[in-house]
């Protein structure tokens, strides 16, 4: 796990999920779509509305950094390799949008922890390569200031 939310250098990393965008001349961003009919928004692209059923153009969107924290877990047991105990948490971002990540930068303490409670996107380097020697780019939340 990542100890601190510093900024990472994203140059020849690749996204950890395809719905992480990396531009060559910005800072890494989350992508959605919002429905035209309902305005549900997704994580991701989508060719029609899970929520409403409306086949409509579904309209693309940079998702918020900041979000607040619906439900959390405490992981205590993990793959092999894996450090625990870590906060697997599913937030809900500001503007719309759901996404589940790691809780980074707070101790994994059920007090110290409120759901509700405020908190941003940070990215950083993934802490692995892949077989490939490949590096990522991974999206955490952090409790926000």
């Amino acid at each position: 796990m990542p100890p601190n939310a510093e900024a990472t250098e994203t140059s020849g990393l690749l996204p950890v999920v395809p719905f992480l965008k990396i531009p060559e001349d910005g800072d890494p961003y989350l992508a959605g779509c919002r429905c035209s009919d309902c305005g549900t928004t997704f994580l991701g692209e989508r060719a029609n509305c899970a929520k409403c059923g409306s086949r409509k153009e579904m309209e693309a969107q940079t998702l918020s950094n900041q979000g607040e924290l619906y439900v959390f877990s405490i992981v205590c047991r993990s793959f092999p390799g894996i450090e625990v105990p870590y906060v697997s948490a599913i937030v809900d971002l500001e503007g719309g949008g759901t996404i589940k990540g790691n809780l980074i930068n707070i101790d994994p303490e059920p007090e110290k922890i409120k759901m509700g409670m405020p908190v941003e996107v940070v990215y950083q380097k993934a802490p692995r390569k892949d077989a490939e020697g490949n590096e990522y780019l991974a999206y955490y939340f952090q409790p926000k200031n």
